[in-house]
């Protein structure tokens, strides 16, 4: 029987400079609408790399907190606002907790370190280079071995829709089939690009998750959200058979939660509770939005 979608609720994206608000919705009856405030725009590219470092340095420290890094594995990365073709990315070794602004390298595509002194990891340039030159609209790419991504990774098998959450991801994930050792190769790269394709997220068997975004705040989110939803059908599954959201309804929710505005607002509250723990994140001075090459 197909089901009642009336009161379901959808996100409006709002004009820039516009603030929370939740309406009823005129023109249908029953349903309300969300209108979410916007990511920030800019006059000048010094700002806006200012801006993207920071957030990316947020990120690292995010991923820190939540335990979703391990070791000397996992990359975040996002594209220069100047010079699509570089991409800013965390030196090799370092802890995700202790990364700044003035840590991180700027990359070319041919795997070369434009501005940074400390070693690149080949695998962040192997996948990340792909990943960003593929999909232009992927202002950033996470990739990390957290827990829970890597035990699903190695089911070989897609995230189902049986929560709320799960429909972030309804029909906009890809599985990387099988394992071929650490990636070394711009080959494999090459594959994982073809594989995520217009997706937002990537499960890599045997090895991790891999999400992208328009923001660094939408791809961390993306990121948090697919572990957590590895983590929720785990559970689910080692407890009994989980029983699936209707295609409509995970396709309207998609829609809602799985929107790349959605993304980027999730995010936020992150964002704000790890600045104020760590409030060293906002060193970020006019310095670092200079890029002379």
């Amino acid at each position: 029987m197909a089901s009642d979608n009336s009161n379901i609720k959808a996100f409006q994206e709002s004009a820039a400079g516009e603030k929370i608000a939740f309406t009823k919705d005129v023109s249908h009856p029953g349903r309300f609408v969300f209108t979410m405030p916007q990511p920030p725009t800019f006059t000048n590219v010094e700002d806006e790399r200012r801006h993207l470092k920071q957030r990316l340095v947020a990120a690292y420290r995010v991923f820190s907190k939540l335990g979703l890094d391990e070791g000397i594995a996992g990359h975040l990365t996002c594209r220069d606002p100047e010079y699509p073709d570089l991409f800013w990315v965390n030196p090799f070794g370092k802890s995700f907790s202790c990364i700044t602004a003035k840590d991180l390298l700027l990359v070319d595509h041919s795997g070369n370190v434009v501005k940074g002194h400390s070693p690149l990891n080949a695998a962040a340039f192997v996948i990340h280079s792909k990943i960003h030159a593929a999909r232009p609209d992927a202002v950033a790419a996470c990739h990390s071995h957290s827990l829970h991504g890597k035990a699903f990774s190695s089911l070989a098998k897609p995230i189902l829709p049986i929560t709320q959450d799960a429909c972030m991801f309804y029909n906009d994930h890809a599985l990387f089939p099988g394992f071929n050792g650490v990636v070394a190769d711009e080959a494999e790269g090459e594959r994982m690009a073809e594989t995520l394709a217009g997706h937002k997220a990537l499960i890599l068997q045997n090895h991790g998750l891999l999400t992208v975004g328009g923001s660094v705040d939408e791809a961390a989110f993306w990121f948090i959200a697919l572990d957590r939803s590895c983590q929720a059908q785990l559970l689910a599954e080692s407890a009994g058979t989980p029983i699936c959201i209707s295609d409509e309804v995970a396709r309207d929710s998609h829609r809602t939660v799985g929107s790349a505005i959605s993304g980027w607002f999730n995010f936020q509250p992150y964002y704000e509770r790890i600045i104020r723990e760590q409030p060293d994140i906002l060193d970020v001075d006019e310095e670092d939005g200079k890029l002379v090459l």
